[in-house]
């Protein structure tokens, strides 16, 4: 007996090796019992203990609950020797298992049927029963369990109290397979990019991301916009850890823009981040020993007024009334550059030239360009208090055209106030 037993064990076991699956009851199958095992008579019954096996069909209505019939051969003997017996056991049992989506299932079982004793010798006898009992499954495969059951089997014709114990296989057949939940990807850092295919892993709560899970960087500058204090810089800038551009030498424009990159520290710069030259000689202030130069005149390296080489002449942009000599008041800011200039440098001297066209007598113009380039001059010393031997007034008419007088535009040209400043070929020199 103990023979048969292990070598049902060991070709369940060899059923099972290498296989792996999901194991469980399953709602809807159907299912074979083979079984060996031993069944045990009650004392009084002159039986000694016997031999059994048998085949089970069982269906499956849900996960729990299952019915099975199952039908027993015993091989048995009377004690006194009065020759062997045969056995024939039917029954309808239902079962209810605990843990169907498990390996290994514990269940119960009860149910009713029938035993017949056939003796070689003498007449054969049936008995009604009812068992109860249970036992364990345990998956091998997810349709193959190897199944260990003992019941109890209560007889009515003659009140018998039996056992039955039996190793078997359970074979399924069909039923509904449970789908194994898959576990959702993890998106650890809940940027709605899962784990798995996320390439930034860290990124803090709440920041725009892309389809990799890495934050954005629309200006494709290398810094994310989250921490890019520039967002908007152009492609192909180099920028900082801000994100904004380069600005080498700190003057506030940025290096792509700047066209003096080079400007020293502190100094003042324009839009385009070059010194500033306030009087326009080509000196940057920052450099100017003379920042006030005048418009038009040549200077040293220091910014300050050359030798004269010739004399520098500065057209005022003065019109008369016809006929009149009088200056208007939109003027005054013209002739105040000229006072300044000759304020500041005391060693030059001027000749106020009265032009005009040529319409009109030539006597007459030479007169009127006489009395306004004297209004000029009595302007300057009078409001500016200019040294007179430093003035001199000069009309020249219609003689020193500097355009043609055929048409309206040229001669509106000839009609001018010039201020002709010279130093004698001596340096100009500050106040």
């Amino acid at each position: 007996m103990k023979k048969v037993f292990l070598l049902f064990l060991t070709g369940a076991m060899l059923i099972g090796t290498g296989l792996t699956a999901r194991a469980e009851m399953r709602s809807g199958a159907f299912y074979l019992t083979p079984q060996i095992g031993g069944y045990v008579f009650e004392g009084n019954q002159n039986l000694d203990h016997g031999l059994t096996y048998g085949l089970g069909l069982g269906y499956a209505f849900d996960d729990h609950w299952a019915s099975e019939l199952t039908f027993n051969v015993i091989d048995t003997a009377l004690e006194s020797g009065g020759g062997d017996v045969s056995g024939y056991l039917l029954r309808l049992d239902g079962l209810y298992h605990f843990t169907p989506d498990k390996r290994l299932v514990p269940y119960l079982a009860a149910g009713i049927g029938g035993l017949s004793l056939d003796p070689d010798v003498g007449s054969s006898d049936s008995s009604f029963l009812v068992n109860a009992g249970g036992g364990l499954k345990y998956f091998l495969t997810d349709s193959i369990a190897l199944r260990g059951d003992a019941r109890y089997l209560l007889t009515f014709d003659d009140t018998h109290n039996n056992l039955i114990y039996t190793l078997s296989l359970d074979f399924l057949f069909g039923g509904k397979k449970k789908v194994a939940a898959v576990a959702a990807p993890l998106d650890s850092d809940g940027d709605g990019v899962t784990d798995d295919i996320d390439r930034c892993p860290g990124t803090p709560a709440g920041v725009a991301v892309d389809a990799r899970g890495c934050p954005l960087d629309s200006d494709g500058d290398g810094v994310y916009d989250y921490q890019d204090n520039c967002p908007n810089t152009p492609a192909g800038v180099a920028v900082d850890k801000k994100g904004c551009p380069l600005d080498s030498d700190a003057d506030g424009v940025y290096d792509y823009q700047d066209k003096c990159p080079d400007t020293p520290a502190g100094v003042q710069v324009d839009g385009d981040g070059c010194p500033l030259d306030s009087d326009g000689d080509g000196v940057y202030d920052y450099l100017d020993k003379c920042p006030d130069t005048p418009r038009d005149l040549k200077v040293d390296a220091d910014g300050c007024p050359m030798m004269l080489e010739e004399q520098v002449s500065i057209e005022l942009d003065i019109n008369f009334d016809i006929n009149k000599a009088d200056i208007k008041p939109q003027y005054h800011q013209e002739l105040k550059e000229v006072a300044d200039f000759l304020a500041t440098y005391p060693k030059t001297s001027a000749v106020i030239e009265g032009h005009t066209d040529d319409t009109g007598e030539a006597s007459y113009n030479k007169d009127l360009s006489q009395r306004r380039a004297d209004s000029v001059r009595e302007y300057l010393i009078r409001t500016f208090d200019i040294n007179p031997a430093r003035l001199t007034a000069e009309g020249y008419g219609e003689e020193r055209p500097v355009a043609s007088n055929a048409t309206a535009r040229g001669r509106a040209q000839n009609r001018r106030v010039v201020a002709v400043i010279s130093a004698e070929k001596q340096l100009y020199e500050k106040k």
